[in-house]
Protein backbone atom coordinates (compact mmCIF):
# COMPACT_ATOMS: atom_id res chain seq x y z
CA UNK A 1 0.00 0.00 0.00
CA UNK A 2 2.98 2.47 0.78
CA UNK A 3 5.79 2.85 -1.50
CA UNK A 4 9.13 3.91 -0.56
CA UNK A 5 8.33 7.80 -1.25
CA UNK A 6 5.07 7.45 1.00
CA UNK A 7 7.56 5.90 3.84
CA UNK A 8 10.05 8.72 3.68
CA UNK A 9 7.36 11.77 3.31
CA UNK A 10 5.50 10.23 6.39
CA UNK A 11 9.11 10.01 8.10
CA UNK A 12 9.90 13.85 7.67
CA UNK A 13 5.91 14.55 8.63
CA UNK A 14 6.57 12.55 11.87
CA UNK A 15 9.79 14.99 12.46
CA UNK A 16 7.77 17.96 11.67
CA UNK A 17 3.65 17.79 10.53
CA UNK A 18 4.05 21.40 9.67
CA UNK A 19 6.71 21.02 7.20
CA UNK A 20 5.67 22.70 3.99
CA UNK A 21 5.06 20.95 0.85
CA UNK A 22 7.82 22.59 -1.10
CA UNK A 23 10.43 21.14 1.58
CA UNK A 24 8.89 17.73 1.32
CA UNK A 25 9.16 17.87 -2.63
CA UNK A 26 12.73 19.07 -2.48
CA UNK A 27 13.73 16.45 -0.40
CA UNK A 28 11.88 13.48 -1.78
CA UNK A 29 13.35 14.59 -4.96
CA UNK A 30 9.63 15.11 -6.60
CA UNK A 31 7.51 17.93 -7.67
CA UNK A 32 5.12 19.72 -4.92
CA UNK A 33 2.12 18.48 -6.99
CA UNK A 34 3.03 15.33 -6.12
CA UNK A 35 3.48 15.80 -2.81
CA UNK A 36 -0.03 16.89 -2.51
CA UNK A 37 -1.58 14.03 -4.64
CA UNK A 38 0.22 11.58 -2.20
CA UNK A 39 -0.98 13.33 1.11
CA UNK A 40 -4.33 14.10 -0.37
CA UNK A 41 -4.69 10.35 -0.79
CA UNK A 42 -3.29 9.15 2.58
CA UNK A 43 -5.41 11.05 3.92
CA UNK A 44 -8.45 9.91 2.31
CA UNK A 45 -7.68 6.72 2.58
CA UNK A 46 -7.13 6.73 6.23
CA UNK A 47 -3.24 6.08 6.07
CA UNK A 48 -2.82 9.16 8.03
CA UNK A 49 -5.58 10.00 10.48
CA UNK A 50 -4.59 13.44 11.37
CA UNK A 51 -1.77 15.84 12.79
CA UNK A 52 -1.14 16.95 16.09
CA UNK A 53 0.52 19.35 18.80
CA UNK A 54 3.35 18.97 20.64
CA UNK A 55 3.25 21.00 23.22
CA UNK A 56 6.82 20.91 25.62
CA UNK A 57 5.94 19.31 29.31
CA UNK A 58 6.42 22.10 31.48
CA UNK A 59 3.56 23.81 29.92
CA UNK A 60 1.52 21.33 30.86
CA UNK A 61 3.09 20.88 34.35
CA UNK A 62 -0.64 20.69 35.73
CA UNK A 63 -1.73 18.05 33.65
CA UNK A 64 -2.33 14.53 35.37
CA UNK A 65 -1.10 12.30 32.78
CA UNK A 66 -0.32 8.26 33.27
CA UNK A 67 -0.45 5.07 31.38
CA UNK A 68 -3.23 2.97 32.77
CA UNK A 69 -2.85 -1.33 31.99
CA UNK A 70 -6.04 -3.34 31.89
CA UNK A 71 -7.03 -6.78 31.96
CA UNK A 72 -10.15 -7.75 30.27
CA UNK A 73 -12.28 -11.00 30.99
CA UNK A 74 -13.05 -13.33 28.07
CA UNK A 75 -14.70 -11.94 25.31
CA UNK A 76 -15.67 -8.65 26.05
CA UNK A 77 -12.23 -7.00 24.52
CA UNK A 78 -14.64 -5.15 21.73
CA UNK A 79 -17.39 -4.11 23.92
CA UNK A 80 -14.45 -2.60 26.25
CA UNK A 81 -13.03 -0.70 23.81
CA UNK A 82 -15.64 0.60 22.28
CA UNK A 83 -16.90 2.06 25.40
CA UNK A 84 -12.96 3.26 26.70
CA UNK A 85 -13.38 5.21 22.85
CA UNK A 86 -15.89 7.47 24.42
CA UNK A 87 -13.87 8.72 27.42
CA UNK A 88 -12.34 12.17 26.18
CA UNK A 89 -9.49 12.07 28.58
CA UNK A 90 -8.30 8.53 27.05
CA UNK A 91 -6.30 10.05 24.51
CA UNK A 92 -4.29 6.79 23.15
CA UNK A 93 -5.68 3.11 23.30
CA UNK A 94 -3.42 0.26 22.73
CA UNK A 95 -3.66 -3.83 22.76
CA UNK A 96 -0.89 -5.70 23.53
CA UNK A 97 0.33 -9.27 24.29
CA UNK A 98 2.01 -10.18 27.89
CA UNK A 99 0.03 -9.86 30.91
CA UNK A 100 -2.23 -6.34 30.33
CA UNK A 101 -4.22 -6.59 26.96
CA UNK A 102 -5.38 -3.02 27.03
CA UNK A 103 -2.90 0.00 27.78
CA UNK A 104 -4.71 3.43 27.67
CA UNK A 105 -2.85 6.62 27.84
CA UNK A 106 -4.74 9.02 29.89
CA UNK A 107 -4.88 12.91 30.85
CA UNK A 108 -6.81 14.98 33.08
CA UNK A 109 -6.58 18.48 34.45
CA UNK A 110 -6.14 17.23 38.51
CA UNK A 111 -5.81 14.33 40.94
CA UNK A 112 -9.41 14.23 41.59
CA UNK A 113 -10.78 14.17 37.50
CA UNK A 114 -7.77 11.73 37.50
CA UNK A 115 -9.20 9.88 40.32
CA UNK A 116 -12.97 10.20 38.98
CA UNK A 117 -11.63 8.90 35.86
CA UNK A 118 -9.98 5.51 36.86
CA UNK A 119 -12.97 4.86 38.71
CA UNK A 120 -14.97 5.25 36.42
CA UNK A 121 -12.92 2.83 34.41
CA UNK A 122 -12.96 0.08 36.86
CA UNK A 123 -16.81 0.14 36.87
CA UNK A 124 -16.81 -1.19 32.95
CA UNK A 125 -18.41 -4.08 33.07
CA UNK A 126 -15.35 -6.95 31.58
CA UNK A 127 -12.29 -5.49 33.59
CA UNK A 128 -11.06 -7.29 35.47
CA UNK A 129 -7.83 -5.70 36.94
CA UNK A 130 -5.94 -2.05 36.10
CA UNK A 131 -2.64 -1.28 37.57
CA UNK A 132 -1.92 2.68 36.57
CA UNK A 133 1.31 4.62 36.54
CA UNK A 134 1.55 8.27 36.27
CA UNK A 135 4.10 9.83 34.31
CA UNK A 136 6.79 12.54 36.08
CA UNK A 137 8.70 13.27 33.60
CA UNK A 138 9.23 13.01 29.74
CA UNK A 139 12.66 12.95 27.97
CA UNK A 140 11.31 12.49 24.57
CA UNK A 141 8.34 12.96 22.71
Amino acid sequence: MLNKTDEAMISLLRVNARTPVSTLAKKLGVSRATVQNRLERLEQSGVICGYTLILKPEVEQQQVRAMMFVTVEGQKESKIINELRGFPNVTALYGTNGHWDLVLDVRTDSLASFHELLVQVRQIEGIVTTETTILLSSFKH
